[in-house]
């Protein structure tokens, strides 16, 4: 597994403040103003615990801030800082994170100099009223354009997606879902959208004129998106927000658990194994092979998966076979003589 050294500039790069976001709230608490020196030490840092199995393997990644918004002598100064740890080939790539309205020719070109390979933009919807009551100061159309740059500059293109965001609807998100898919990132990361302290949306909770996506609601909602995602091979690197104390301490209300991920890859899961024994006589024996990593998944949350396809009288037509060698996530279907029923 690669090693990610995070540098953290929190809010910084960004006049706007959008519905969801309590980024001033958060920097406001004594965050001091990371300098180049503060980055060389950072790395440092992380190095020094870095295992023997990740050298090679070592990106420096700039978080909570919108980078291409910064004057360019502070992304100078920041991205300077790890330049001698490129030329030593003890890190090998950086990414960073910004707007899409932040985005032109002359700061790509100023980004390559400095050996950026990964840009992020956070995205979040494809529907501009979506975007217009996220205060979120940028259009779709935005998002294309600085995407279609960034694949032209050859960097790799991740999009930051948040479904439940206020005027979200079922076409609003499936406009965004095959607009992703349409313009085609490297990865995308999916953080339903939660209402935190200090933010706008915090104010419009307790005013009740809104209400985020359930728990339930938000695992489907982004298990649709993943699997249309991985469909079309899109890389989902993320589902739902780290837990950190931070995070802990400021949520008011929203889908957020811990193990988001591992709920909707057991959602897929399960969806997948009722699909493949639906489709086989209940008479022929079968066996289900998953990856020996995913038994977990396969079970669900408090073994859920398995209760559920009890309820189904689908829990007696199989046996489990663990394989190392089967892709994670994914079922595979063995009749008896060794054929794959799929």
């Amino acid at each position: 597994m690669p090693l990610i050294i995070p540098v953290f500039i929190p809010h910084e790069g960004c006049p706007h403040r959008c519905l969801f976001c309590n980024q001033y709230t958060i920097s406001s608490s004594g965050r001091v103003l990371v300098t180049g020196s503060g980055v060389i030490a950072t790395v440092r840092s992380w190095l020094g615990r870095m295992r023997p199995e990740q050298r090679g393997q070592v990106e420096i990644a700039f978080y909570g801030g919108s980078f291409t918004g910064l004057p360019a002598e502070r992304q100078v100064e920041l991205l300077a800082a790890v330049q001698p740890f490129l030329q030593q080939d003890v890190v090998q790539t950086i990414r960073l994170s910004t707007r899409p309205d932040y985005i032109d020719t002359d700061g790509l070109m100023l980004l390559r100099r400095y050996g950026v390979t990964t840009i992020e933009l956070g995205v979040q919807s494809c529907d501009d009223e979506v975007l217009r009551q996220a205060g979120r100061g940028h259009t779709s159309a935005d998002s294309v354009r600085a995407s279609r740059l960034i694949q032209t500059q050859g960097f790799r293109l991740g999009w930051q997606l948040m479904p439940g965001l206020p005027g979200e609807n079922f076409r609003s998100l499936r406009d965004t879902i095959e607009k992703t898919v349409s313009v085609h990132p490297d990865f995308v990361r999916i953080y339903p959208t939660l209402v935190l302290k200090g933010s706008g949306l915090a104010r419009l909770y307790g005013q009740g004129t809104y209400r985020p996506l359930s728990l339930n609601q938000a695992v489907a909602v982004v298990s649709r998106m993943k699997k249309r995602f991985d469909d079309q091979g899109i890389g989902v690197v993320r589902m739902g927000l780290q837990s950190s104390a931070d995070l802990e301490e400021a949520l008011i209300a929203g889908p957020w658990h811990p193990a988001f991920g591992e709920l909707v890859k057991a959602r897929l899961m399960l969806r997948e194994t009722r699909r493949l024994l639906t489709g086989i006589a209940s008479s022929r024996p079968v066996e289900l092979v998953i990856n020996s990593r995913d038994q977990s998944i396969f079970r669900g949350p408090r073994s859920l998966n398995l209760r559920r396809l009890e309820e189904l009288g689908l829990s007696t037509r199989f046996t489990l076979r663990p394989d190392p060698n089967q892709p994670r996530q994914t079922v595979k279907a063995v009749a008896e003589n060794g054929t794959v029923l799929r």
